[in-house]
């Protein structure tokens, strides 16, 4: 239900001045015209509700889609209920389709044709795979150091300091490089083996 307003206020006030004092009269003293006056007499019905301001949207628009148009969209639909709105899209202008995605989705959205998006399946963590032995599982890492924290002959130069760490000892190894590519990591991966081979092959028993 419209809420009554000053207007309609107005309006029924103007209304029953121009039935005691006549239309003409009602205009002068409320600064109207007189159609404005015979208007709001015919639409009058004694209630206030009556005297309110009707919806100006309008009931059709020149750009809407034709019946022809409604009819490939919504039989599509049905073929094609859970598709995305670009792939949907995609598949009526092979079909003919001539409207913006735009206008696709506003017609979808006004008739409740929108794909519902299936919610995210709760992440459940994986429970940590504890190592068993060293060398089963290495973490490597590579990240470009700070200029402020180099210092020395080492100052102003670029480097890439490479990190390996055994997840069972948790043994760290780290080396830096001038430059971050495949060779550095071949030679980075040779001097870790070398650093790990200690520690990572069990010694056979004597005799």
């Amino acid at each position: 239900m419209n809420s009554i307003t000053q207007t309609m206020r107005f309006r029924q006030a103007l209304i029953e001045y121009s039935f005691k004092h006549g239309a003409t009269k009602a205009a002068i003293r409320y600064k109207v015209n007189r159609q404005y006056v015979y208007r709001w007499r015919k639409r009058y019905d004694g209630t206030l509700q009556s005297l309110a301001d009707k919806s100006h949207k309008p009931h059709s628009h020149p750009n809407q889609h034709t019946p022809s148009e409604s009819k490939l969209i919504f039989d599509m639909r049905r073929r094609n209920p859970h598709d995305g709105l670009v792939v949907f899209w995609v598949k009526l202008r092979k079909r003919g389709y001539t409207r913006s995605i735009t206008g696709l989705y506003r017609i979808l959205i006004k008739h409740g044709q929108m794909a519902v998006k299936p919610k995210n399946p709760k992440y459940i963590p994986k429970p940590y795979e504890k190592m068993l032995f060293p060398g089963q599982r290495v973490q490597v890492d590579v990240k470009f150091v700070p200029a402020a924290c180099l210092v020395g002959d080492a100052k102003d130069k670029k480097f890439y300091q490479y990190t390996a760490i055994d997840e069972y000892s948790r043994y760290r190894y780290v080396e830096a490089f001038e430059e971050h590519s495949s060779y550095s990591s071949a030679v980075f991966l040779e001097h870790m083996l070398k650093a790990f081979k200690p520690t990572t092959e069990p010694s056979l028993p004597s005799g």
